[in-house]
């Protein structure tokens, strides 16, 4: 692992930023996990696109992989940290540093397939999940840290309090698995929350994000407490609906947290037939 985050901000004269999310990880044996997870042996050598780099903690366990690193930073002040600290691994091509924003950065310009990895800001785990769900067909596997509130809707089941459109729209690309729960004591400063790490792997039924697919889910979960017979009034006229649904064997009278992402699945496509 790289020097410690916490020495290394120290010696740059910097804090950790608020504005940004900044909570960078202290903990060597968590990022060594979080690699093993994002490349597996037989993958050494692998493409991993890293959401932001901090200080490098995760960057350093994933060059230990084998990986090939471009490491996204958007805080111009560590960016010449990094470089500094990973000079001999830039030169060796081994890594890029890119200063940009994760939510902008043209991943179409790095070769497929490719593995997403990184501690996710909190205040913008939301966009960067969706991010993520648009490159499926791109990645190898994504190797998330987030808030463990978010871990338990990502892999919650239908008719629970946790499910809702999230879960349904990274489950449509993705398979989850909640790999461990991480203490707020595994970072520099502590969260107040408790965090988890997501491995999500591409299904090999990938139900497609098309546009009636997204009305459908928006419309049932921003009315959860509606059945799905008035949830989706504005989605499609109510004699094709009652088709659809019969067709797939839905019933309309039950509400949008009861339908797994399949079903969500199967009723955008009869709608679009």
């Amino acid at each position: 692992m790289s020097r410690d985050p916490r020495a290394l901000l120290r010696e740059a004269g910097l804090r950790p930023k608020k504005g940004f999310g900044q909570n960078f990880l202290v903990a060597p044996q968590i990022a060594e996990q979080i690699a093993a997870a994002a490349v597996p042996e037989a993958e050494s050598g692998a493409t991993v696109v890293e959401i932001g780099a901090g200080t490098g903690a995760l960057t350093s366990a994933l060059l230990a992989r084998g990986a090939h690193v471009i490491a996204i930073e958007r805080d111009r002040d560590l960016v010449p940290v990094l470089r500094e600290t990973f000079a001999q691994r830039i030169d060796a091509g081994e890594l890029e540093v890119v200063e940009a924003d994760a939510k902008t950065f043209d991943y179409a310009a790095v070769p497929a397939p490719f593995v997403l990895c990184g501690n996710l800001p909190y205040q913008v785990t939301g966009p960067l999940l969706e991010k993520a769900t648009g490159l499926v067909t791109a990645v190898r596997r994504a190797v998330f840290m987030v808030q463990r509130e978010v871990a338990e809707r990502l892999a919650s089941k239908p008719e629970t309090k946790e499910y809702g459109a999230l879960t349904v729209f990274v489950r449509a690309a993705f398979e989850v698995e909640v790999l461990m729960r991480v203490k707020p004591g595994s970072f520099f400063p502590p969260p107040e929350v408790t965090s988890a790490v997501v491995v999500l792997s591409p299904r090999a039924d990938r139900i497609p994000e098309t546009p009636r697919f997204r009305a459908l889910v928006h419309g049932a979960f921003e009315q959860r407490r509606k059945t799905l017979r008035n949830a989706w009034s504005g989605v499609a006229e109510r004699e094709v609906l009652e088709r659809a649904a019969a067709a797939c064997g839905i019933a309309l009278e039950r509400r949008g947290e009861t339908l797994s992402e399949v079903e969500f699945g199967r009723m955008a496509e009869a709608l679009e037939r």
